[in-house]
């Protein structure tokens, strides 16, 4: 072939699109439900942008931003997350001046150069939500809720929550002397990633996914939570009791984005290797303030639909049904032919899907052409039925006939 798919990207192909859209549409009704209302955003931003929404000392903007300069010689970004994007929209539309709070999701594209594995993709997408206005620990709950609901009724089995508060900013300066403490004996074991982190951003540490086993014993942040963290944190807790949604505390957690504050949370599932971790999120009660906007509390999720996609696949096997049309004209002879044009643009203004014969196949091609596209009912159009203003409808799971009168075809079709 001359030309194939970049590196990190793939082509959905029919039969694959129609799980991603049973997703997609999964995700868009529960906002509906959680009263979350559809934002949209550019696919590429100024690099600052994420820069400072996102943290210099992170690896997406070290290591795997898509950065190029436009010909007005600004530097721009692929988005690599929705969150910045999303609140410098809320920033930039004066959204804060609402008075009620500000709910918003987003689903689509994002770009991070990344190492390919199973589920991790150069060009990915994500279903997120973002909600804005309010310190409120309920809403930290509600935002829990929502993405476990969605990976529930989506289908996936065994999805686990873990928690953890990462306090404030004062909060983690004062913990990152007492982990400095305990990992610098054991900085020349550690991978390189994390001898670079321990100097610039040690929390970040706890993250790797190399090394989890050199930090037994570490010091928890948890024991290092002021009094309004810790009473923040116990109110999630308490929250997610009360709305059933199961959860695990893990102190590890940190998330790979700067800007959390006191709740950070994670959702995983096996079903991809060696990656469990399908989505994620937490509390940013800074970064509306950094991105250039007033003090607005803000908490939210990205959820990952490759890998939503690939469990279901994984564990309730094949493709996805196949959508079925409601009818298949077959035409036999010129003039039923040119009926049948007309016929098909009336069935489809009716609200039906409807298909034809466009390779002047013989009767018995277009009928195995009416089953390869499950369709109920065959419409069968000849020269004596179109004289007589009738056409033969067949419904094909029972495989009953009845003629019927071509000016109601539509009608007789829907019942």
């Amino acid at each position: 072939m001359g030309f194939q798919k970049m590196p990190g990207t793939q082509d959905l192909l029919p039969g694959q699109v129609e799980r991603w859209q049973f997703v997609e549409s999964k995700a868009r009704e529960i906002c509906r439900r959680f009263n979350f209302r559809e934002i949209r955003t550019p696919m590429f931003e100024s690099t600052d942008l994420f820069r400072r929404g996102v943290g210099e000392t992170t690896d997406i903007v070290e290591k795997e931003m898509y950065t190029f300069e436009d010909r007005g010689g600004r530097s721009l970004t692929l988005r690599p997350e929705g969150t910045a994007g999303v609140v410098r929209a809320y920033v930039e539309n004066k959204m804060y001046g609402e008075p009620d709070l500000t709910k918003l999701y987003y689903i689509g594209p994002m770009f991070r150069y990344e190492r390919q594995q199973a589920g991790r993709y150069r060009q990915f997408h994500q279903f997120g939500v973002e909600a804005l206005g309010s310190v409120d620990p309920a809403l930290d709950a509600e935002v829990i809720a929502l993405g476990y609901t969605f990976y529930t009724e989506v289908g996936l089995r065994d999805v686990r929550v873990e928690i953890n508060s990462v306090g404030t900013p004062e909060v983690r300066a004062a913990f990152r002397g007492k982990l400095l403490e305990f990992l610098e004996p054991k900085r020349s074991v550690l991978c390189k990633d994390c001898q670079s982190r321990m100097d610039r951003n040690p929390l970040r540490v706890l993250d790797c996914k190399h090394d989890q086993h050199h930090f037994e014993g570490a010091p928890s942040i948890l024991d290092s939570l002021d009094e309004a963290s810790s009473r923040h944190f116990e109110k999630v807790k308490q929250h997610l009791s009360d709305m059933d949604i199961p959860y695990d505390i893990n102190s590890r957690l940190v998330r790979g984005l700067d800007y959390y504050t006191n709740t950070a949370f994670e959702f995983k599932a096996e079903g991809i290797g060696a990656i469990d971790t399908i989505g994620g999120g937490g509390r940013y009660n800074g970064l509306v303030g950094e991105i250039g906007g007033p003090d607005q509390p803000g908490v939210g999720f990205g959820l990952g639909i490759e890998r939503t996609v690939m469990i279901l696949e994984h564990q309730q096997g094949g493709e996805a049904a196949k959508p079925r049309i409601d009818v298949y004209l077959v035409a036999l002879g010129e003039a039923a032919e040119r009926e049948t044009v007309k016929q098909l643009q009336l069935l489809r203004q009716a609200g039906l899907s409807a298909e034809r014969d466009y390779q002047g196949r013989k009767m018995k091609a277009q009928m195995k052409s009416a089953d390869r596209y499950a369709a109920r009912y065959t419409a069968i159009l000849g020269d004596d039925e179109l004289a007589a203003g009738q056409i033969s409808l067949k419904e094909m799971d029972t495989g009953e006939q009845r003629m019927v009168p071509l000016a109601s075809l539509a009608s007789e079709i829907k019942g």
